[in-house]
């Protein structure tokens, strides 16, 4: 199996409130109008707190000093007319900025940012596969490994929490 891709994701808190990143600027988004964490692909020779720290940096204006990685998830994708599927790796951060601290976002070119309330969150279009990482970034479990396989129309097909089957 090859790696499409290296990604990172940060879910930020504050104030009870996630920043969450709804896709609604890019042409041909595959993620178009989800809600996401925000994050992106690692840069040559940048380890993944790099690259969170980068990206978080260029989409939000926020520049993390409390970050921990909680996870990582191998994303497989089926693709119409292709034999091998998409494949990509996300490390899964997860921040958090102290109640007294003020935060400024800048506009980010990928789609809008908004501070959505953790109970909220269940109700936004995501992801299948991200309501199960979302669970278990509330449930607090220590570093965790994610595989979520989907088919060709983006339905999630398979999940595996530790290598077992899961739901």
């Amino acid at each position: 199996m090859r790696i499409d891709n290296i990604t990172t994701v940060c879910y930020i808190e504050h104030r009870g409130r996630v920043l969450m990143l709804h896709r609604v600027k890019k042409k041909d988004d595959v993620n178009a109008d989800k809600w996401l964490g925000v994050g992106g692909h690692l840069e040559s020779g940048e380890s993944p707190e790099e690259c969170v720290v980068r990206e978080v940096r260029e989409e939000t204006g926020i520049r993390l000093s409390d970050y921990d990685m909680r996870g990582v998830i191998s994303f497989s994708v089926a693709r119409k007319g292709d034999a091998e599927p998409l494949t990509e790796l996300a490390f899964v951060f997860a921040a958090t900025i102290p109640d007294g601290e003020e935060v400024s976002l800048i506009p980010c070119d990928e789609g809008e940012l908004a501070w959505v309330p953790r109970e909220e969150i269940a109700g936004l279009p995501v992801w299948e596969g991200d309501r199960i990482m979302f669970r278990l970034l509330s449930e607090n479990r220590p570093f965790w490994s994610l595989k979520l396989s989907y088919d060709a129309e983006n339905r999630l097909v398979q999940v595996l929490l530790g290598g077992k089957e899961c739901t």
